[in-house]
């Protein structure tokens, strides 16, 4: 499938991927193609972990999750850029779009590969809360793995400055994780609970490690 060429290319050649960038090679279709394959495949794993609830709950899902990963991509963009240049960076935004675009690729293809489990328990547990728990722990794993391709790309980009500037992209990196936690927990519910009517979006309530330590309580029965 074509789609999915440009995220197993990267995979497969990353320091290919690195060095066009660093060249300018072509950065605009590189952005639409990261792009392009990063909205379908979120999708696909957020209509699957929305299914529990039923179609409403996962279409809505389907929209949300790629949303969820691009707009936090775009909250964060500018502190990193401005903060590299301030540090003597050359790069122009577009290189680090199509790096940051080259990581979402790179997430969401990690993030279907683990689909076929997340249907699997779907389609044999009844116990949500070992469900939702199971597909956050899927996503955190995509996404520190696609931060640490992020994080070799820009070490790659930065060349030999890299290691003077390690301390503002480990912070970034921090800042990311933290708007994207909070930007999720605004935008659920992703798997909607049994028994609950459709909600596009939730009243805000508690905190999203409030909501996992009570999953966890729950799923092992530790009680309150």
């Amino acid at each position: 499938m074509k789609l999915l060429e440009v995220p197993f290319g990267i995979l497969r050649s990353p320091e290919d991927f690195f060095r066009e960038i660093q060249e300018s090679h072509r950065i605009g279709e590189k952005i639409l193609g990261c792009l392009g394959a990063s909205v379908v495949m979120f999708g696909l794993f957020g209509g699957i972990v929305g299914a529990y609830s039923g179609w409403e709950q996962s279409a809505s899902s389907a929209i949300k999750l790629p949303v969820l990963f691009g707009a936090t991509v775009l909250i964060c963009l500018p502190t990193l850029y401005v903060a590299s240049l301030l540090l003597g960076a050359k790069e122009h935004i577009g290189q680090v779009l199509a790096l940051l675009s080259g990581t979402l690729a790179v997430t969401s293809v990690l993030l279907v590969s683990f689909a076929p489990v997340s249907a699997f328990f779907l389609m044999t547990s009844s116990d949500y809360q070992f469900f939702k728990l199971l597909n956050v722990f899927i996503l955190l794993v995509s996404g520190s793995m696609g931060v640490r391709f992020f994080r070799r790309a820009m070490r790659t980009l930065w060349g030999e400055a890299a290691a003077s500037r390690e301390k503002v992209l480990t912070s970034w990196i921090l800042l990311y994780a933290f708007v994207g936690t909070q930007l999720g927990w605004t935008m659920r519910p992703f798997f909607g609970a049994p028994n609950a009517p459709f909600q596009v979006v939730r009243e805000s309530q508690d905190n999203f490690y409030v909501d996992i330590a009570r999953s966890v309580r729950e799923v092992l029965s530790l009680g309150d």
